[in-house]
C-alpha cells in the first residue's frame, strides 16, 4: 500500500501541480489530505477541484473552519488584521457552487484500515483540532496521545513541521505544508508513506514550484503584498 500524504497547502495549486510531476499520482493507492487546504496562496478553487479530481481522503482544517463559518453567512473574530481577513473573504468569493457545497462536507477526522494498520486524519491532534505538534514536541506528550487514540498511524497538519516519530507502538506523521513552509525552505513538503504487513515506512519530500507565478497571482488579484515575500521566504512574516 503506497500513500500521498499532504496538509496545508492552503490554495497553492502550483505546488500541488509540482509535487504532482514529481512523484505521479498513479504510483499511489491512496492520498491523504489533513486539512487546511484553502486561504493565503490565491488558488482555492483549483486545489478543491484537484482535491475532488483524484479522490482525496481530505478533512478540514482551522482555516477551512473560517471559510465555512463564512460561506454560511457567519463571522469570526480572529485575526483580527485587515490583511489577514481579506484573505478568508478572497478565498469565498473565488470558490465555485460545487467547491464551496464540497468544502462544507468535510470533517475534522478520517480513519481508514488496511491490513493490520488503522490510518487516522487529524488537523491538529487526535484531542485537540488546533493543537501545534512539532517535530520538537516532547515524546511525553506523544505518549499520552497514544494512550488516547485507537489509530497505528496518525496523521496530522497544522504546524507545518514535518516528521515520524513512533511512540508506544503509534506513528506519528507530519508530512509537512505543501503549500506554505515556515522554515525558510519555500519548497512544498509532503510525504510518502508505504505499508508492508507490519512495515510502515515514510520518507518526506521538498518539491520546487513556481513561486513566481504565485506572486503575480497575488498582485494580479490586489492582495496584501506581504504574502509574495512569504511564498518567496518559506517564512511566516504576519
Amino acid at each position: 500500500m503506497k500513500i500521498l500524504l499532504l496538509s496545508d497547502i492552503h490554495g497553492n495549486f502550483p505546488a500541488l501541480e509540482a509535487i504532482a510531476q514529481q512523484h505521479p499520482l498513479d504510483q499511489f493507492d491512496l492520498i491523504c489530505n489533513s486539512g487546511d487546504s484553502t486561504v493565503y496562496c490565491p488558488y482555492p478553487d483549483e486545489v478543491l477541484s484537484w482535491l475532488r479530481k483524484y479522490h482525496v481522503q481530505s478533512i478540514r482544517g482551522n482555516t477551512d473552519d473560517k471559510v465555512i463559518k463564512l460561506l454560511k453567512g457567519k463571522t469570526f473574530k480572529k485575526p483580527r488584521k485587515p490583511e489577514k481577513r481579506i484573505m478568508y473573504t478572497s478565498t469565498v468569493e473565488a470558490l465555485s457552487p460545487s467547491n464551496r457545497q464540497y468544502l462544507c462536507t468535510l470533517k475534522k477526522k478520517y480513519t481508514c484500515k488496511h491490513g493490520v494498520h488503522r490510518l487516522c486524519l487529524f488537523h491538529g491532534s487526535p484531542e485537540d483540532h488546533e493543537e501545534f505538534l512539532f517535530q520538537t514536541t516532547p515524546d511525553k506528550r506523544f505518549r499520552e496521545l497514544a494512550a488516547v487514540t485507537s489509530c497505528t498511524i496518525v496523521v496530522t497538519g497544522h504546524s507545518h513541521s514535518p516528521y515520524h516519530k513512533h511512540i508506544e507502538g503509534v506513528h506519528f506523521i507530519n508530512p509537512g505544508s505543501a503549500g506554505r513552509m515556515f522554515d525558510g525552505n519555500p519548497q512544498a513538503c509532503y510525504a510518502v508513506l508505504q505499508l508492508q504487513h507490519r512495515s510502515v515506512q515514510v520518507t518526506h519530500f521538498r518539491c520546487t514550484y513556481d513561486i513566481e507565478a504565485v506572486a503575480e497571482r497575488i498582485t494580479s488579484l490586489h492582495l496584501p503584498s506581504i504574502y509574495k515575500e512569504m511564498f518567496r521566504t518559506g517564512k511566516k512574516l504576519n
